[in-house]
């Protein structure tokens, strides 16, 4: 599907795999509205191409209000790619006690029930564009982990999250393939994003290590071209992607 000339959304796009992707997709001739929140758009640099929506994407009103100034931006909105999500962790019983089901709750309503948001009122607007002559409308990119494959200890509540996004891939395809509007999720392993800055070299070190090959942390950059090409591709469609250079997760 073409790029140039349409408007995409990237939420989480103020830093790290959203960030990357809404540079790529400017490149690639698109408007870009990057929905984040307002301290995450504060920290981000002015980019020519990006404009900085601040929303909470479990908010359906702010999430409405981003779609409609995307949609009526004079091109038309085709590309969405959900990157906004939350990791913190905990034991369902540890020393603390057991798991706090408000935390469980936040990563669930954040990761999962956010994604869900954006991608359904994004939809209804990318229904009612012109198809293109394949009859394409538009193309839902999702990110889910492969920690929804081999959740290590103490992410229950982030493995449930990301697992839902990948049993949201094709149900989330089949219904909305009558719009010509596909979509995918990608899957990725351990990335360089500003989560891990906070961690010494040694432990970055250590994840790499991990990785059969490359044996490195990936870069964001990669996922945004992981991204891109699910959206150049058009029958790509109903499919989650691992990018993990063969990582297959250890229980710790």
């Amino acid at each position: 599907m073409r790029i140039e000339n349409t408007a995409a959304i990237v939420t989480g796009g103020a830093s790290g795999l959203g960030a990357a992707t809404a540079a790529a997709l400017v490149k690639q001739g698109a408007k870009v509205f990057a929905l984040d929140l307002p301290g995450s758009i504060e920290k981000a640099p002015e980019t020519a191409g990006i404009t900085y929506v601040p929303t909470d994407v479990t908010d359906g009103d702010e999430v409405r209000a981003a779609v409609t100034a995307a949609a009526s931006s004079g091109v038309p909105l085709r590309t969405v790619v959900n990157c906004a999500g939350i990791g913190p962790s905990m034991r369902i019983l540890g020393k603390k006690g057991v798991h706090d089901l408000g935390l469980y709750a936040k990563i669930v309503q954040v990761n999962l029930i956010g994604s869900f948001n954006v991608l359904a009122l994004a939809s209804e607007a990318i229904a009612q564009t012109g198809a293109d002559e394949n009859g394409q409308r538009g193309v839902i990119v999702n990110t889910a982990s492969i920690a929804a494959y081999e959740g290590q200890v103490g992410q229950a509540a982030y493995a449930s999250s990301k697992g839902g996004i990948v049993g949201l891939t094709l149900p989330a395809a089949r219904d909305l393939a009558q719009y010509g509007i596909r979509v995918c999720t990608i899957a990725p392993g351990i990335v360089e994003t500003p989560m891990l800055a906070t961690v010494s070299e040694e432990f970055r070190a250590g994840l790499a290590a991990g990785v059969p090959f490359p044996q490195r942390l990936a870069a964001p950059e990669e996922y945004a071209k992981l991204a891109l090409a699910i959206i150049d591709h058009d029958y790509l469609n109903g499919e989650t992607i691992r990018m993990d250079g063969a990582l297959r997760m250890a229980p710790r």
